[in-house]
């Protein structure tokens, strides 16, 4: 049985992109983007035939960063999540899980529209009180808002099902349960 060399155009044609080395990372480099996962690209015929791309909206953002005492200003497409866009213009804001399962970076809208479709750390009823998570929210239009403090929007969150109130830390508890004396 004679073994055969494979050709060049078949080496390119079966050749694997290449893998980051040395990292948890299993997929291609070429993936490593910083882009949402929603983001379509569009293209629309023109009257000759040939495809342009369809731009994107861009909105402007401004947030009130109450912590901070700091107001940012910035442009957002609408389909780019607020919080990761923000990131890329090197400004800071409050998050935690960027899942949008916790309030760390809740808002409170004062103009203007966003959609946050995957937002599940804030209720209907929040939404509809003009409560947004910035990690999950993708602006409809120019938007101005305002951070909020985490424990209170977990509270009114969540407020209800705590009978006696708040739940207070008891440093106590927590050193015997976690076996220090």
């Amino acid at each position: 049985m004679d073994l055969q060399t494979p050709c060049n155009a078949c080496i390119l044609i079966n050749r694997r992109p290449a893998v980051r080395k040395h990292s948890f990372l299993s997929f291609p480099v070429s993936r490593l983007k910083n882009v949402s996962e929603l983001r379509k690209s569009v293209a629309i015929k023109s009257g000759s035939g040939a495809q342009s791309p369809l731009a994107v909206p861009s909105h402007k953002v401004t947030v009130h960063d109450r912590q901070r005492g700091v107001i940012h200003e910035f442009l957002v497409p609408e389909d780019q999540y607020i919080l990761h866009t923000a990131e890329d213009q090197n400004i800071t804001l409050p998050f935690a899980c960027r899942h949008g399962c916790c309030t760390s970076c809740a808002v409170r809208v004062k103009s203007g529209q966003l959609r946050q479709p995957e937002a599940l750390g804030i209720s209907a009823e929040l939404k509809s009180k003009g409560y947004a998570l910035l990690c999950v929210g993708f602006p409809s239009s120019d938007l101005e808002v305002e951070t909020q403090d985490e424990d209170e929007v977990y509270w009114l969150q969540f407020g209800r099902y705590f009978a006696r109130g708040p739940v207070e830390r008891d440093d106590y508890a927590l050193e015997l349960a976690m076996g220090d004396e």
